[in-house]
């Protein structure tokens, strides 16, 4: 089969000179006609900026809503939206070059234009216009802000909005390895996935945490929600949109977006973590050639693999435009998107993106927990889980929603036998047969991206009453973390909560650190390692185990598990183990204790001396409005006492960039966070990492990040007479 693979498609490269350089340009011209037409909706719209630079949007009906929430989110990051519709529709290669290309493929596999003009013309009309005024507020900001240069798109078009349709860029997509995929249509050696170095734990989780808290254990007696996602920071900005027609929704919407995604409206909130399910699965497909045509066995049938021809633009070296084009193939569950073993594999997952648009925004408008539900029932927010609470005291929670009934026979956790029929999936599974909790009688609810099994103490749901697909995750260390905090626990307030979502213990080290107290206690005198950790096995012998920006244990312990990270990640991944249940009974005493010198080694290699308290490494710095960001260590920056969530850290806080400073910078983790408490009025506390804009001639750049590193919470403005005592501004687009 790697013959097949050898020949099955050639990139047929299009002369680079016929083309002008993809430099940035300036947005297009609107019509006279246009123009007229989008200021006398601007003139519909108010925007009113409070005091953090956060906008509320007002407007009669939601389509102004959204053409306002569009211009205001433009006017804080316009770079952050266009990239995310660029990457979205698979044109990433035309900015970023060549390289880019396989995750250009990747996108197109699964999203065309084509497809997505056809889906928004069988749109309602309802949805129509609010994808019509997505791109009036974009089309409009652009034709007021000439200087703004876009990077490729000047002009944006309805049918775009459905390229981004889930909260999480990327989402199900980005499941497929781009590796493999350039191995098969690029004809290079296939990396081997199973032998690859690291491990599970090589960067901060893409995760989040969800409380749920009834009203019996509030103090209030009204039910409270804890949002506290956990992504790349600057990745959601803060948002207010309400409308005459029922909209009026507070929270984080991901970059160029019309829904906010985790929040809460008058009446209820809802706070997606990611994972749950497998809904992802590869098929080991059995192909043939035959006249020059390939076919891949189903049953006792050969079928024909559909082709298609896959147009990848993209910016040459010397800056001009250039083209290449793959042939694609397709089973009937999905695209072909690697070989393994001899055989090509396909993927089947969820691809509804009109399904899913719409829910993503009806869930916003939905005002109590029967509406709630019935978003739920369209099936199609599959790469997460929800945690829900209400104004009515009730608190529920879904693992997962879209969900393809299979047969529980296979283990589809690897790839199955595509050849064999039964292995289809069959059709998904109703909301009322998925993994749901519905007012628990503990009181709360928690997730933090681990299995349900725990969510709810001794009132969790059973793993043996569902299927093995149906919940893959494990439970991790934020997982213990939050039942402890919940577990036992009554008269919660908003602050209460903010403080056991902000808990500083690190719960990885529980089972990990005896065993290092053990090993240099055992050890012999003669030992060297043992002579050379005295002092450091002393301080950690008497270690709480909290972070805290004046603690050298915390810095001693965490470069002592990141060294074993580093060293024993790849082993663990060999032997299919989490690393940290490897790393509690595979190593031997003698490994621990030197990890331990090697950890105190480096800490005095990059500050001077081993005994550096954890906030003079841990910082904030927000430098540039980049998308990625520089850091400098001789550059200002503010210290930060949390620590990463693979340390079991609530308030999650990463660097995910390959680190090239001393110092440890954060970038994934806490970034838009929400306490809300929801009674006969809306009670709510907030944070944003940095601050509302991504430009740094602005006040609002920066302006949260000193609150954000002590977890201090700005009160949430949600009522129209509470912003105007605390008003910035207020202005109708364009103005």
């Amino acid at each position: 089969m790697h013959k097949l693979s050898a020949v099955l498609v050639a990139f047929c490269a299009i002369p680079a000179a016929i083309a002008a350089p993809a430099a940035p340009q300036a947005a297009s011209q609107l019509s006279p006609a246009e123009a007229l037409r989008l200021q006398a909706i601007a003139k519909r719209v108010t925007i009113l900026r409070d005091k953090w630079g956060i906008p509320h949007v007002y407007a009669k009906t939601d389509a102004d809503a959204v053409f306002g929430m569009l211009y205001a989110q433009a006017e804080d990051d316009f770079k952050r939206i266009e990239l995310n519709f660029i990457n979205a529709m698979g044109r990433l290669a035309e900015v970023e070059g060549e390289k880019a290309l396989y995750q250009d493929l990747r996108m197109k596999l699964f999203i065309t234009p084509e497809q997505l003009k056809s889906q928004y013309k069988a749109s309602p009309e309802w949805l129509k216009k609010l994808m019509v005024a997505w791109a009036d507020g974009l089309n409009y900001y652009l034709h007021r802000n000439p200087q703004v240069q876009a990077r490729l798109l000047t002009r944006f078009e309805p049918w775009m909005a459905l390229s981004f349709s889930e909260g999480s860029i990327g989402g199900d997509i980005e499941s497929v390895n781009l590796e493999q995929l350039e191995a098969f249509y690029g004809k290079r050696p296939a990396p081997a996935l199973a032998e690859a170095g690291g491990s599970d734990l090589d960067q901060e989780p893409r995760g989040s945490n969800g409380f749920a808290i009834a009203p019996a254990l509030s103090k209030s007696g009204h039910a409270l929600l804890m949002i506290n996602p956990h992504t790349s920071f600057y990745f959601r900005p803060e948002i207010h949109v309400v409308s005459q027609e029922g909209l009026n929704a507070y929270g984080a919407v991901t970059w160029g977006q019309f829904f906010v995604y985790q929040g809460f409206n008058d009446r209820i909130g809802w706070m997606h973590t990611s994972g749950g399910g497998d809904v992802i699965d590869e098929y080991l497909e059995t192909v043939v050639e035959r006249q020059g045509k390939y076919y891949y066995q189903y049953g006792k049938d050969l079928r024909a693999l559909r082709t298609e021809n896959v147009r990848l633009p993209y910016k040459a070296a010397d800056g001009n435009k250039a083209e290449k084009t793959v042939t694609a193939y397709f089973t009937h569950r999905g695209p072909v998107v690697r070989e393994q073993d001899g055989k090509w594999v396909s993927v089947a997952m969820m691809n509804e993106p009109l399904k899913a648009l719409t829910q993503s925004f009806i869930r916003t408008k939905a005002r109590n927990y029967a509406a709630f539900y019935k978003s739920m029932e369209l099936r199609t927010n599959s790469s997460n889980n929800t945690v829900y609470a209400d104004a009515d005291g009730n608190i529920a929670y879904f693992h997962g929603n879209f969900m393809p009934v299979r047969d529980a026979r296979f283990d589809f956790t690897k790839p199955v036998d595509g050849a064999d029929p039964a292995t289809d999936w069959k059709g998904l599974h109703a909301v009322r047969d998925t993994i749901q909790l519905y007012n628990p009688k503990n009181g709360w609810i928690q997730n933090t991206n681990n299995w349900p099994y725990s969510a709810a103490g001794p009132y969790s749901p059973r793993p043996q009453d569902y299927p093995a697909y149906m919940s893959v995750n494990p439970e991790n260390a934020r997982g213990i973390h939050a039942v402890r905090v919940l577990q036992g626990k009554k008269d919660f307030t908003i602050d209460s909560l903010i403080a056991a979502a902000y808990d500083s213990q690190l719960t990885a080290f529980e089972p990990l650190l005896p065993l290092l107290v053990r090993a240099y206690d055992e050890a012999p005198a003669s030992d060297l390692a043992k002579a050379a950790v005295l002092e450091q096995v002393s301080l950690l012998r008497d270690w709480d185990m909290r972070y805290a920006l004046n603690s050298i244990p915390t810095s001693l312990a965490i470069y002592w598990l990141q060294d074993q990270v580093k060293q024993f990640g790849p082993a663990a991944k060999q032997k299919g183990m989490p690393v940290l249940d490897y790393l509690a009974t595979q190593l031997t005493p003698k490994q621990r204790l030197e990890a331990l010198v090697r950890a105190s080694a480096k800490l005095s290699s990059d500050f001077g001396t081993w005994k550096t308290p954890w906030g003079e490494i841990n910082r904030f710095q927000r430098l540039t409005g980049d998308i990625v960001q520089p850091f400098d260590d001789n550059k200002p920056s503010i210290a930060v006492p949390f620590a990463s969530g693979n340390w079991g850290a609530l308030a999650a806080y990463g660097m995910t960039s390959q680190q090239r400073t001393k110092r440890i910078y954060g970038e994934r983790g806490n970034s838009f966070v929400a306490a809300v408490e929801f009674g006969p009025k809306i009670r709510a506390k907030s944070i944003l990492a940095g601050g509302q804009s991504g430009d740094p001639a602005s006040p609002h750049f920066n302006d949260q990040a000193e609150m954000y590193a002590r977890g201090e919470f700005k009160d949430v403005l949600f009522y129209k007479e509470d912003i105007e005592k605390n008003l910035e501004r207020k202005y109708h687009p364009g103005e």
